[in-house]
């Protein structure tokens, strides 16, 4: 069968690979229908993603049907449904799993990162993993799991009604951090350097936005909030300047949640640590909870999915594609892999 692999930095080329074998005990198979290309996927063609191995198959962001179903899987699952999946793994065994913060465990393997993903056409996966909705579209639901981050990092934030809500970074990542606190009622200011994506910020949810390239940042935001600065600060862009920035910029006893990874070494003012009595907290991945949140903000109609999906192109694309979101990142929000 046909998958898609990044045999090594900088190339990406459509493949046969053998055929999988009948779905185990508690396995169902899919048949993928819909891929979304991640910003992991993106750096592991760059090379620059430490935890994948060459060659790999990405993708994890998924919309499938129910190809076939292994012994022992549930009687609410049956031939024919569209799922989509949850790509991490869990030991059981770690302090995470331990504590029940199993998308942070130790040992996770993502699909499509430190191991094969789902460009290819039939997985197998545990059906403990899928979720479904009958209202969605599988294109849809391809869009989800990025969505979950965002929503994770709002949980993390125990972003409140009341709370002014700063999102930096308006890809994915963060518009789905933008719906997930706009979901919650609470005032949300989106940041970006794109006037573009500024927009579809607000059609997200976002109720002011700021061009940090045009604007002053540090000012713009003292008149939203009043002077108080933002209750939570949401890192979605992992840069040293805007790590600093939420350090800076978050009000007195606020909460900063980082889901990027910076690229370089950051320097703080660690005094702003003890003085603002911060809460500063990593968001990995996402829980069950937050798919379910997700799937039920969509089904609500309050999510504009078809203007975040920048483009869909064929399996025989996705490889060209891949390479040209390289050349001109800024131009993308999400590519979708139609199968």
């Amino acid at each position: 069968m046909k998958a898609v692999q990044i045999t090594s930095p900088g190339h990406c080329e459509l493949v046969e690979i053998p055929d999988i074998p009948a779905p185990a005990n508690g396995e169902v198979r899919l048949r993928v229908r819909f891929v979304g290309y991640c910003g992991s996927d993106l750096t592991s063609f760059r090379g620059l993603n430490p935890m994948v191995s060459y060659p790999r198959i990405p993708g994890h962001e998924i919309g499938a049907t129910i190809d076939a179903l292994g012994e022992g899987v549930p009687a609410k699952w049956s031939v024919g449904q569209n799922v989509l999946v949850s790509p991490y793994t869990r030991c059981g065994k770690c302090s995470a799993c331990k504590q029940g913060r199993f998308n942070t465990c130790r040992d996770n393997r993502t699909m499509g990162v430190q191991r094969d993903g789902a460009l290819t056409e039939f997985i197998n996966v545990p059906h403990e993993k899928l979720f479904r909705s009958d209202k969605l579209s599988l294109s849809e639901m391809a869009l989800i799991e990025p969505l979950t981050v965002g929503f994770h990092a709002v949980a993390r934030g125990e972003v409140r009604t009341t709370d002014r809500v700063v999102v930096f970074g308006c890809g994915a990542i963060g518009l789905g951090a933008i719906a997930g606190a706009a979901a919650r009622n609470a005032r949300v200011i989106a940041i970006d350097i794109d006037d573009g994506k500024l927009a579809l910020a607000r059609r997200c949810g976002a109720n002011d936005v700021i061009n940090s390239a045009s604007d002053n940042l540090h000012d713009r935001l003292q008149t939203i909030t009043d002077g108080e600065g933002a209750d939570v600060m949401i890192e979605a862009v992992g840069l040293p300047a805007t790590f600093k920035a939420c350090v800076e910029e978050v009000g007195f006893a606020g909460r900063i949640v980082y889901i990027g990874y910076a690229k370089a070494p950051v320097e703080y003012e660690t005094r702003f640590f003890v003085m603002k009595e911060l809460d500063i907290r990593g968001s990995r991945n996402a829980s069950p909870e937050d798919f379910e949140a997700v799937i039920a903000h969509l089904e609500s109609g309050a999510f504009p999915t078809e203007d975040v999906i920048t483009r869909t192109v064929s399996l025989h694309e996705a490889p060209a594609a891949l390479a040209a979101w390289h050349s001109d990142p800024g131009a993308v929000t999400r590519i979708h892999v139609r199968l």
